[in-house]
C-alpha cells in the first residue's frame, strides 16, 4: 500500500468518499454526521491522504483540517474488504507525520460510538477522550479525542 497527499477531487477518490458517506449514513442520523464535502476537502488548510494498492486503486483515505492551534482528523476510511491489515494505522501515522511537518502539535477528532474498531485504533495510537471542541456540541453518538504530537 502506498500513501500520499493527493487531491480528493479525483474520480476514484470521489467513489471512495461516497462509500464512506454511505457507511456513515447507515450508522448515524444526519445531525450526528459531520461530513466534509469534496470542496471543503480541497481547501489549502486540508491535508488529504490516499492509500493506493499495487494497482494504483484508492483503498483508503484520511484527512487533517489544520485550524489555529490544532488539526482535526477527518474522513478516515478503509474499504471493508481490506480492514484488519494495518492500513488505517499506517494512515493515521502518515497523517500525524505530515501534520507535524506543517507545525501542528495537537490533533483532535470526533468519531461515532458505533465504530469500536476506529475507537480502538485511536486509543492504540495514544488518543485520549476529551470534551467537544471547535463547533461540536455534546452528542450521545459522538466521542471526542485528542493527541499531543
Amino acid at each position: 500500500m502506498h500513501f500520499a497527499i493527493e487531491t480528493p477531487d479525483q474520480p476514484d477518490v470521489r467513489t471512495l468518499i461516497a462509500e464512506l458517506d454511505e457507511y456513515q449514513s447507515a450508522l448515524y442520523p444526519a445531525e450526528s454526521n459531520h461530513l466534509l464535502d469534496i470542496r471543503s476537502l480541497c481547501q489549502p488548510s486540508v491535508l488529504f491522504a490516499v492509500a493506493r494498492d499495487a494497482d494504483g486503486v484508492a483503498q483508503g483515505c484520511g484527512a487533517v483540517v489544520l485550524h489555529t492551534g490544532y488539526g482535526e482528523v477527518k474522513r478516515m476510511f478503509v474499504r471493508p474488504a481490506l480492514r484488519g491489515r494495518g492500513i488505517a494505522g499506517r494512515m493515521i501515522a502518515f497523517l500525524e507525520k505530515h501534520s507535524r511537518s506543517r507545525g501542528c502539535r495537537l490533533l483532535m477528532l470526533e468519531t461515532g460510538i458505533k465504530q469500536p474498531e476506529a475507537i480502538a485504533l485511536y486509543r492504540r495510537f495514544g488518543y485520549l477522550e476529551c470534551e467537544p471542541f471547535g463547533e461540536y456540541r455534546e452528542d450521545p453518538l459522538s466521542l471526542f479525542m485528542r493527541k499531543e504530537l
